[in-house]
């Protein structure tokens, strides 16, 4: 039993927080900052052994969680439904090449203005839209999606109608960033300083007052926090998240089309928070890298089915529309069975391990 009690105190001693500052930390133990060194170490360098087909995924991968991580902030952190979130991430991939290609703004400029502009189409839509909550949020925010598509459709002599625009290769100085490494680099770089501010802003008294308002915002109101506010606060970081996403798309595909930013869009990445775990950064993560690869692995499973089918054909068909049954399945049983997402699944994991074999002594 002493050599029990000698193991938990030398185990789990880091654990144990002695002040409001280490409880407040991003890395509270050296176990903790030795897996996210080992992990900077591999993203920074994995890449030099990976093919391109594996780099243009994880370059997709991180717009992915931008924008989700930007709906997890509005969703999953305030409470507050959008079913916009992808026009808000079209506004984005439009500006960034109507600025590239127009006015030949550097790439790296033109990513940041695209958010910034998204970010101020946030303000004017969510000035009157947030005076409303709940259902009638959520079809208001519905409604912009549909005026936002319709916009890129039509006013074709500015963002080229249906058939979109094309955007160059992303240059810095005389260098041509054509690479799929390249494209992978820059994404990483939007991804870790996004993923900081957020990480940084729900450690702040902004990010309690957030979600003090997801909890209950009458309470919130009483405490003397000013929920209107802080509601416009909320839809403007969101709709920076993805208007710098939208940046990237465009520089990612090289070119921009109405059809790329529809509402089955702005419906994945809303399944992306729920299935990820509404209010956490790593449930944004983890729900982005999850649907992400469910299209990949359809593709396979298709290809190697029609290879063994007589009719290949049919198989095709067949399977085509799996992919939206799979994600409407996947949104049931995540609100039924598990609502902490797959981000609570691993913390039960996390805990169960930290605290073996403690609890059956």
């Amino acid at each position: 039993m002493a050599s029990l009690i000698e193991r938990y105190s030398y185990t789990y001693a880091p654990f144990i927080k002695t002040s409001y500052k280490s409880d407040e930390a991003i890395f509270r133990t050296t176990y903790t900052k030795t897996w996210f060194a080992v992990l900077a170490v591999l993203l920074v360098f994995a890449p030099f052994f990976l093919g391109d087909f594996l780099l243009y995924f994880l370059a997709g991968l991180g717009v992915a969680i931008i924008s989700v991580m930007g709906l997890n902030i509005l969703t999953g952190y305030t409470g507050l439904i959008s079913l916009g979130h992808g026009a808000f991430v079209g506004v984005g991939a439009y500006t960034c090449a109507i600025l590239i290609n127009e006015l030949h703004v550097p790439f790296y400029l033109a990513i940041v203005l695209g958010g910034l502009f998204t970010a101020l189409i946030g303000v004017a839509i969510g000035v009157p839209a947030l005076r409303i909550k709940g259902l009638y949020l959520a079809i208001a925010t519905l409604a912009f999606q549909f005026i936002a598509v319709y916009v890129f459709v039509n006013w074709e002599s500015m963002t080229g109608g249906g058939n979109g625009m094309n955007v160059p290769a992303p240059r810095f100085g005389s260098l041509v960033l054509s690479e799929h490494i390249h494209f992978y680099y820059i994404v990483l770089f939007y991804l870790v300083v996004g993923l900081w501010m957020a990480k940084n802003l729900f450690r702040s008294k902004f990010g309690r007052a957030l979600m003090a308002i997801r909890d209950n915002d009458v309470s919130a109101e009483v405490a003397g926090i000013p929920v209107f506010r802080y509601k416009i606060l909320s839809f403007v970081i969101s709709s920076l998240y993805a208007g710098v996403a939208g940046g990237l798309y465009a520089i990612l595909l090289r070119s921009v089309t109405p059809d790329t930013f529809g509402l089955d869009r702005a419906i994945e990445y809303l399944a992306m928070v729920i299935i990820g775990g509404m209010g956490t950064v790593l449930g944004s993560i983890l729900g982005a890298a999850f649907l992400f690869s469910i299209p990949e692995f359809l593709t396979w499973a298709v290809g190697l089915l029609s290879k063994l089918s007589s009719s290949p054909g049919e198989i095709v068909i067949l399977l085509s529309p799996l992919k939206l049954m799979i994600l409407g399945f996947l949104i049931m049983f995540f609100i039924h069975v598990e609502p902490t997402g797959l981000a609570g699944i691993w913390r039960r994991i996390r805990d169960y391990l930290r605290i073996w074999p403690l609890p059956y002594v």
